[in-house]
């Protein structure tokens, strides 16, 4: 890549930040100085923020000045997830863009549709096991729905073609699965035995096995 007429490499800085923070430009420029040092290299910062809430758009400069100097002057890329669309990104053929609609502005009515549209988008991209799990999970995370909106998702769901219909569905038992086997790991360190565990969760007496093997090679 060419810059200033020169061959040379970018380095490009991503930061998330979850919520609001008075100074957060003076942090970014000093993880921009740090970069900058160690590297001696072109640096691209990028901050996503993810937080809900405030809604107004974050101050992306930081400065340094004198009434007759002005020492610094540092400003980066911001991507501010409550004010973007997700009706935007529908189209949009990137699992990224599928994770981060959930952290999108999004209006109460429409969390339902937005999550299914989410698991939509992602079956078409045809992910391998471990990137699906990763950004579902996310999706879920980020979207958790009451069982008013449970309902309405599923209404959703309901109206898809049959193969995208299960092929969502299978994800939505992926979660289901997953957290049962966060309730059962729970059980196990608290030394509930074995049958309880299986009555109270449904799940097989081998998995349960599997789950307390997992937990004594962690221990």
């Amino acid at each position: 890549m060419r810059y200033q007429q020169q061959d040379t490499y970018f380095l490009i800085h991503v930061e998330n930040q979850s919520y609001t923070q008075s100074e957060f430009a003076k942090r970014m420029f000093k993880y921009f100085a740090r970069l900058y040092e160690k590297y001696d290299l072109p640096i691209y910062p990028v901050v996503i923020f993810s937080f809900d809430e405030p809604k107004r758009t974050e101050w992306t400069n930081h400065c340094l000045t004198f009434t007759d100097l002005n020492v610094l002057d540092f400003n980066f890329r911001a991507i501010q997830l409550n004010q973007l669309s997700w009706r935007d990104y529908l189209t949009q053929q990137n699992p990224v863009a599928a994770a981060l609609m959930a952290k999108m502005n999004i209006k109460r009515e429409e969390r339902p549709q937005v999550k299914a549209e989410c698991l939509r988008l992602l079956i078409t991209l045809k992910l391998d096991p471990a990137r699906m799990q990763l950004i579902s999970g996310f999706v879920d995370t980020y979207l958790r729905l009451d069982v008013a909106e449970e309902q309405a998702f599923q209404a959703v769901v309901d109206t898809m073609g049959l193969t995208e219909r299960e092929e969502v569905m299978e994800i939505v038992t992926s979660w289901e699965q997953k957290a049962l086997e966060k309730v059962a790991v729970n059980l196990l360190r608290e030394g509930i035995a074995t049958e309880t565990i299986v009555r109270v969760t449904g799940l097989t007496v081998e998995r349960v096995q599997q789950l307390q093997a997992e937990l004594s090679q962690e221990n």
